[in-house]
């Protein structure tokens, strides 16, 4: 998970979703990307593994507007947030859990 930031702070609560009380993984999706079934399936395990760890997923067609100012390009993008929303790591891809624990550990 690369440290390349764009975008600060990511407000997800106008998603209608929270902020995890230690960070939150954001998964940015589409429908038919095999790999973001994967995706999902990994920040799961580990957004269960560790307390206070939210994994939330955005289905990118549905918020372009979004997509467009975090400038998300491919999916699955991963967003790891701190526990005020700032984002502390990015990634494009399906990551492998040990990356993932790791950005979670620099956002903890």
């Amino acid at each position: 998970m690369d440290g390349q930031v764009r975008v600060n702070r990511l407000d997800i609560a106008q998603l209608g979703v929270e902020l995890g009380e230690r960070a939150t993984l954001v998964q940015f999706s589409s429908a038919f990307c095999q790999p973001c079934r994967a995706t999902r399936r990994t920040l799961a395990e580990v957004a269960a593994m560790v307390e206070g760890v939210a994994h939330v997923e955005i289905d990118a067609e549905a918020h372009l507007t979004l997509v467009r100012a975090l400038d998300i390009s491919a999916t699955p993008t991963v967003l790891v947030l701190d526990a005020s929303g700032r984002i502390v790591g990015r990634a494009t891809g399906q990551p492998r859990t040990v990356d993932v624990v790791a950005a979670l550990g620099r956002a903890i």
